[in-house]
């Protein structure tokens, strides 16, 4: 309960900032109103099902380090922009290969509950 409160009064308090200056609103500043929404749909997740997925927090790591991109571009050196980069291809491949792990744990499972439910 505490992580949702905390949760929604930044993304409000950064809403309500983001009217107050009266600029446009940055790239950086829609990246960070996503993990917000991410973080609040993974503790969704965790009250319907009880578990975290592992995908939600790559996710929200990939998301992380976009906006991170985003905001430090114009002062950094090209090399620093593929290692971030190359983190974020890494982060993506890693809940690939998990989202399909879980994927084939579920029809494992599926397949014994059939299985064991079958008369002899």
């Amino acid at each position: 309960i505490f992580i949702v409160a905390g949760t929604v009064w930044a993304a409000c308090f950064d809403i309500i900032d983001m009217f107050d200056t009266q600029t446009k609103m940055a790239l950086s500043d829609l990246f960070l109103l996503f993990i917000y929404a991410e973080v609040l749909g993974m503790i969704g997740a965790f009250y319907k099902d009880n578990r975290i997925p592992v995908t939600l927090p790559l996710i929200i790591a990939m998301t992380a380090l976009t906006r991170m991109i985003v905001l430090t571009t114009k002062g950094s050196d090209t090399i620093d922009i593929v290692y971030e980069s190359l983190g974020i291809l890494i982060l993506a491949i890693s809940a690939l290969i998990l989202s399909y792990k879980d994927k084939l744990s579920l029809q494992k499972l599926r397949d014994y509950e059939n299985i064991a439910n079958e008369p002899e």
